[in-house]
């Protein structure tokens, strides 16, 4: 499908089992460092935001565990200039919220990344701090490092719920997060020498390019402060936690704005979960697109062999309902079935530039879907459409998918871009809200027939 170009271009946008050997990209853990002194976090809300990201390599980190449980601990590896950085963990939410700060820690410029059959990793760093997460709430958190210096940088980590029992779960797409992280100068689109000299495989254990949390902040954020505004009880897990029994008894699953790498464990958890009453929302496009492999902390997906299409065996269509059209697309979202109880008590029918980067579309082999949206779409000279659409499974499960990868975006009004209003934002703000309530009550097509 898309080439390096796409990579490139999207930047806030969008296997087999494996085959190959795994790299050897890990050394012998080195020993834990005693948990880190904190200091007391302040009463409320304190600034969290990023406002100077310094050097290149002033500052830059990872965690050594994607999601833990309330109350475990994870180490961070930093690599830093300065001679002394801090560490804070912010919730992030409706209220983000400071839950802990390091005290100094003495800075050390880590050893450069190594690169092990196209492979990027970090793995060979030695950690810096230790952190317990005693008395921290389940959610998405981001722990910013703050060099003396002034460079500052953030590194994600999940609370997971034990549980979804009677809760709406959340899934933070780290597959997807990982799989566009250019870090180290490798991404699963580019390399050193384009396209072509791509890594087939990417490892959790480098920090994230950019800010640290590009992904997170465009493509999720704003849809976890929502629902957490909307008073339906929430789970939180990541895209590696979806095993075998992470969603029993759960009302709901939320994939949030950019969910496009998934393997067929995580797909047959979702897809059993459905098929028990589980309703599902994918609030962006291209989701379940390639199907890759998980190993440890490697996910691996070469676009050749090893990695084919989910459409080439089991079209994404037959879970989400519709399957990814266009990069890059660009138009207005229109409303055609406005009475849907999806979008009672929004205002408008049409929304200038609530419709891209890509976009999803009905096609041959998708269920008998509800067609919620239809929005004619210019991809990239090519007249095409995109739908938003709405189907009830046999058990009863209701699943929407918004068909445009700035659902989540738009929910920002303005500040999204591309001619996003503050009237588009309202319309995706209520119209997620109306999911996520009716979702939280249980099977959404048994306790309502379709409109």
């Amino acid at each position: 499908m898309r080439h390096v170009l796409a990579a490139l271009v999207l930047l806030a946008a969008g296997c087999a089992a494996p085959v190959a050997p795994r790299p050897a990209v890990s050394q012998r853990p080195a020993p834990a460092p005693a948990p880190a002194p904190a200091q007391a976090p302040p009463a409320g809300p304190v600034p969290w935001r990023i406002t100077h990201r310094g050097g290149e390599h002033e500052i830059e980190g990872y965690a050594d565990r994607v999601s833990v449980l309330p109350g475990e601990r994870f180490r961070l590896l930093v690599s830093t200039t300065a001679p002394r950085f801090t560490a804070s963990a912010f919730r992030m939410g409706a209220r983000p919220a400071r839950v802990w700060r390091s005290a100094p820690v003495g800075g050390e410029r880590q050893p450069p990344p190594r690169t092990v059959a196209r492979t990027v990793t970090a793995a060979h760093w030695k950690p810096s701090l230790t952190v317990d997460t005693t008395g921290w709430a389940e959610g998405a958190y981001l722990v910013r490092l703050d060099a003396s210096t002034g460079g500052q940088r953030y590194v994600p980590i999940t609370v997971r719920s034990a549980s979804a029992e009677g809760r709406v779960v959340l899934v933070n797409a780290v597959t997807t997060w990982q799989a566009y992280n250019l870090w180290g100068g490798r991404s699963l689109y580019d390399g050193p020498g384009g396209f072509g000299d791509r890594s087939r495989a990417v490892t959790f254990d480098r920090p994230y390019d950019g800010s640290g949390a590009r992904l997170f902040l465009d493509f999720e954020l704003n849809a976890i402060r929502l629902a957490e505004r909307s008073g339906v009880p929430l789970a939180y897990l990541t895209s590696l936690d979806l095993r075998p029994g992470a969603l029993r008894g759960a009302r709901a699953v939320v994939s949030l704005g950019h969910d496009e790498y998934w393997s067929p464990a995580m797909r047959e958890v979702v897809t059993r979960a459905r098929d028990e009453g589980v309703n599902l929302a994918f609030l962006g496009a291209n989701a379940v697109y390639w199907r890759i492999g998980l190993s440890g902390r490697t996910v691996r997906c070469d676009k050749e062999t090893r990695c084919p299409l989910w459409r080439q065996s089991r079209p994404e269509s037959s879970l989400v309902g519709q399957m990814y059209d266009c990069f890059p697309a660009e138009a207005a979202y229109r409303v055609t079935r406005p009475g849907h109880w999806i979008f009672e008590g929004t205002r408008g029918r049409t929304f200038p530039g609530l419709v891209g980067v890509e976009t999803d579309k009905v096609s041959a082999g998708s269920p008998d879907v509800q067609v919620l949206a239809q929005s004619p779409v210019d991809c990239g000279g090519r007249a095409t459409v995109s739908h938003s659409t709405y189907y009830v499974a046999p058990s009863g499960a209701g699943v929407f998918a918004s068909g445009t990868m700035r659902w989540v975006c738009g929910m920002k009004g303005a500040a999204c871009g591309h001619g996003v209003t503050r009237a588009a934002s309202a319309f995706t703000r209520r119209a997620t809200l109306n999911l996520l309530t009716r979702f939280a009550e249980g099977p959404a097509g048994r306790s309502r027939p379709p409109a």
